[in-house]
């Protein structure tokens, strides 16, 4: 063989290696994947064949504005008839679109009509695919409204993958438009009741700007109800807080206009009469161009705005190829902040005349207001004389607490403020319970929102600070019982202090802040540690005080046990009394704090039940074994 035919023959073979080929498309698989990967319900089928329908009336208003517009339905035994007076379709359009799946009139421009893409409500070219999801057949019937001369033609295809294309007489289609049946594949009958059609037409078609029926029955409503006249604003409140409970199923406390014409929306925000958790996912409705796009939309709003309910209609918004929910983008995110203002506009606008009403709100919402007002300064200064806190003077704002108190002071968890408050606010120390979500954050900000606030944590010392001294005279006779109580909690990381301080029947007062916690922990992690991490963490010691037990030298059972003769009983009741204040403060037990308290009880019944003889020695529960 010479090198010129080698060469031709290694062409040839390389020629042949690259002719392309056509994917195979199993149709059955692919409707597989529709219902159950895309799609989230078989309810989607009449969407899309409601979308389709609205295209194609749009696309032929585009050429002939005076064209009818309308869509009928009509469901009867397992079998569903849809027509539409819309563009209609050639035998040439059957096959390039009908046949080829991914194809969309709206997206290629086939029809003539790319400039008025943004018109059509489809672009993806997979829409009647999602009827195989409910139809074993589908069978399209068209006229052309663009090519007159055209005669009707059919297409008719089945799950299997299969279909045929022919024409018909003019009788079958005397008008333009296209007319679509279903027949329900086995299990399916339910979907193409007329019950079941009619409802899911409302849902979706609702605000569609076309004449659509179900039977004899319309469809749609127009205008939307936030659009209709009223007699009056409360005729309007009324009248949309009925649209929200046949929407939503609850009557809202307010109602809120959602107005962006730059971004092509128009809505409501319905407030919730009743408190939900900010983790709860959002439910907004969103309609596209007034086709129902997703009753789920929970990126609509900020996070903050947990406590509304939307409503809108768009036509700016991108769908997903699904068309069940919202493409993130930066439209979204610009839409997502000017609706969050208009709730920001509605709030401020309560607080300017119509504080009762706002008062009301914030009864329920006041966890979304303070979300808001931790980012938003103005939010805050306008919301402080509302927005309620717990404190140790009642349930305030913090502009009156402010005004009571020349130090606001707070505490970061639920347990440190139940742990103080009945002691800060017998010494008259103002404290605000910072436990709760965002509390902390706000009040730490209190200060750029109302200039001259002091705002400090409360801390064990300026707890302390406040309770009165013991004579030192009455602190040196009971020295003997002070240095026993310590060398007991020594270990436990805790110093005793004698104060005297109200309510009376506090007989003791456990006391820490953060960075005691953080050294408790330290030095008990130290001492359950090897060699190598015992001295990692004894690097990290810090000089931060200690917790302390302050024991109410005012309190008879204190008076009783430090009198106490046995330095052992007098010991073991401190255990209790610790053991009895870090109950009180509702803090976790720790595993040495446990066994203590678990000692100290045992060891009090012990005294109770063995009684010592004159002159004899206690028992020692410790020594006795038990």
């Amino acid at each position: 063989m010479t090198s010129e035919t080698s060469a031709n023959s290694a062409s040839t073979e390389s020629a042949a290696a690259q002719e392309p080929h056509t994917f195979q498309v199993d149709l059955r698989g692919l409707v597989d994947l529709l219902s159950h990967h895309l799609y989230s319900s078989p309810r989607v089928y009449l969407r899309e064949l409601l979308q389709n329908a609205v295209d194609a009336i749009t696309a032929r208003r585009a050429e002939q504005p005076d064209a009818p517009a309308l869509v009928r339905l009509y469901a009867e035994g397992g079998r569903l008839r849809v027509e539409d007076s819309g563009i209609g379709l050639t035998e040439t359009d059957v096959h390039s679109l009908l046949a080829t799946i991914g194809r969309s009139s709206k997206r290629d421009g086939a029809e003539g009509l790319a400039s008025a893409r943004a018109d059509f409500l489809g672009q993806f070219g997979i829409g009647l695919l999602a009827c195989f999801v409910v139809a074993a057949e589908i069978r399209v019937v068209s006229r052309s409204a663009r090519t007159p001369g055209a005669p009707p033609v059919e297409w008719c295809a089945r799950d299997d993958g299969s279909y045929t294309v022919r024409t018909l007489p003019d009788s079958a289609r005397p008008e333009p438009g296209t007319t679509v049946h279903l027949t329900a594949r086995p299990g399916s009958a339910p979907w193409l009741s007329e019950e079941r059609v009619l409802a899911l037409a409302r849902d979706f078609g609702s605000l569609l700007p076309y004449d659509v029926r179900v039977g004899e029955t319309a469809v749609t409503d127009l205008p939307a109800p936030w659009d209709r006249p009223y007699a009056s604003p409360a005729g309007r409140r009324v009248a949309l807080a009925r649209h929200c409970h046949a929407q939503f199923g609850f009557t809202p406390l307010d109602t809120i206009d959602l107005d962006l014409p730059l971004a092509g929306i128009r809505g409501v925000a319905h407030v919730l009469p009743s408190a939900v958790s900010p983790a709860q996912r959002a439910g907004h409705r969103v309609h596209l161009k007034g086709m129902l796009l997703t009753d789920r939309a929970d990126a609509l709003l900020p996070e903050w705005a947990f406590f509304v309910r939307c409503v809108i209609d768009t036509d700016s918004l991108r769908p997903t190829a699904s068309r069940e929910a919202l493409y993130a983008d930066e439209t979204l995110a610009a839409v997502r902040d000017a609706l969050g203002e208009r709730i920001r506009d509605w709030l401020t606008g309560l607080a300017a005349g119509d504080p009762e009403r706002l008062a009301e709100f914030l009864s329920v919402h006041h966890l979304g207001v303070k979300s808001l007002a931790r980012h938003d300064s103005a939010m805050l200064r306008t919301m402080l004389p509302w927005l309620p806190f717990e404190t140790t003077d009642g349930r305030l704002s913090l502009e009156e607490f402010a005004r009571r108190h020349p130090v606001v002071h707070f505490t970061r968890t639920v347990e440190e403020f139940r742990q103080v408050a009945p002691i800060a606010s017998a010494q008259g120390i103002g404290v605000v319970n910072g436990g709760y979500t965002y509390d902390t954050e706000l009040v730490e900000r209190l200060p750029a929102a109302r200039p001259g606030a002091v705002v400090a944590e409360l801390d064990a010392d300026t707890v302390t600070a406040h309770l009165d001294s013991v004579d030192p005279q009455e602190e040196l006779a009971l020295g003997a019982f002070l240095t026993a109580a310590r060398a007991r909690l020594d270990p436990l990381g805790c110093d005793v202090a004698l104060r005297a301080f109200h309510p009376l029947t506090v007989p003791a007062l456990h006391l820490d802040d953060r960075s005691a916690r953080h050294e408790q922990a330290r030095a008990e992690a130290e001492g359950q540690a090897d060699d190598l991490w015992a001295g990692i963490l004894g690097s990290l010691r810090g000089s931060a005080p200690r917790a302390r037990l302050v024991l109410n030298h005012l309190n008879p059972l204190i008076r009783r046990i430090s009198s106490l003769d046995s330095p052992e009983l007098a010991a073991n009741a401190t255990e209790a009394l610790y053991g009895q204040a870090l109950l009180m403060a509702q803090r976790p037990l720790r595993p040495a704090d446990s066994a203590l308290l678990n000692r100290a009880f045992l060891g009090l019944l012990e005294w109770a039940t063995h009684p010592a003889a004159p002159g004899d020695s206690p028992v020692n529960p410790q020594e006795d074994g038990r």
